[in-house]
């Protein structure tokens, strides 16, 4: 699978797996392991989650399937590249390194590849950015990194990175259904090598039953979830995240990272889901 470099060395895949709602319900959980079982297997390598998930229950989950993985000789740990976010209210210096080594535990991690700040929040961002400069410092995580964040959010981490080692990357929404992040943020983060991990990149499912969507796809033998995905994560610099948990969509979503679009594709799709004309609020869900 394709990779995109990170601006703090390394590189990460361009499609992996999310885990929102995963962890919510002991009665799902010998199925949600199953379906991360079943992804590593099929090649998924990266892997998304946060403490928030569950209260702890999705990274239970992903530890959980990945400790089973790793048994069984399905795939290596330095192949996997494990993505946690910390709650903003756990975001102090303190506190987040005790978040962390909550992550890690419920993970069954030596490390975590990559830990975002989950969204903005009241702790000023020095102290987080020091706090996460210190866990990379210790080996607890590889890249740190945050979520929902702007342009001007971005700005305000900028001024408060200081010496030690930057932010890797930005997890926001971003889909062919909400695609202002291409107006100001896209952009802010090319001209600084940093990849724009998007969530949510078939709104949560929508695009799938989109019909004029659906009338291009079937054009180009894929399906309108495909279609959406490939549009996604075409755009330069973008790493896509879809939830899936059903055998046949985690196969359906991993094929569109193959999928190429050629020009005429491209603008036929800005023209039934328009780029943005001007700056809007990020939108988050």
């Amino acid at each position: 699978m394709r990779k995109l470099p990170l601006p703090t060395g390394g590189e990460m895949p361009v499609l992996g797996l999310g885990t929102w709602q995963m962890g919510e319900a002991e009665a799902r959980r010998v199925a949600e392991v199953a379906a991360l079982r079943e992804a590593i297997v099929l090649g998924y390598r990266l892997i998304d989650t946060a403490e928030m998930y569950g209260e702890g229950g999705a990274e239970t989950v992903v530890g959980q399937a990945v400790a089973e993985a790793l048994r069984a000789g399905d795939v290596r740990r330095e192949e996997l590249f494990i993505v946690s976010k910390v709650y903003p209210h756990n975001a102090g210096r303190e506190d987040t390194r005790d978040a962390c080594e909550r992550s890690l535990q419920r993970l069954g991690l030596d490390a975590i590849d990559l830990y975002l700040l989950h969204w903005r929040g009241n702790h000023p961002l020095r102290e987080t950015v020091e706090a996460m400069q210190a866990l990379v410092a210790k080996g607890r995580i590889g890249h740190w990194g945050v979520s929902n964040f702007d342009t001007d959010d971005m700005e305000a981490l900028t001024q408060a990175i200081g010496d030690g080692p930057g932010c890797a990357v930005n997890q926001v929404y971003l889909s062919l259904g909400e695609r202002g992040p291409e107006f100001a943020l896209l952009p802010w983060l090319r001209e600084r090598g940093m990849p724009l991990m998007a969530y949510s990149p078939i709104d949560q499912g929508a695009l799938a039953g989109d019909a004029a969507l659906g009338r291009l796809a079937t054009r180009l033998g894929v399906t309108a979830a495909q279609l959406a995905l490939a549009a996604v994560i075409a755009r330069p610099g973008v790493v896509a995240i879809p939830k899936a948990a059903r055998s046949a969509h985690l196969k359906e979503n991993l094929a569109a990272a193959d999928l190429v679009l050629d020009a005429a594709t491209l603008a036929e799709l800005d023209r039934l889901r328009p780029p943005p004309r001007r700056k809007t609020p990020l939108a988050m869900i």
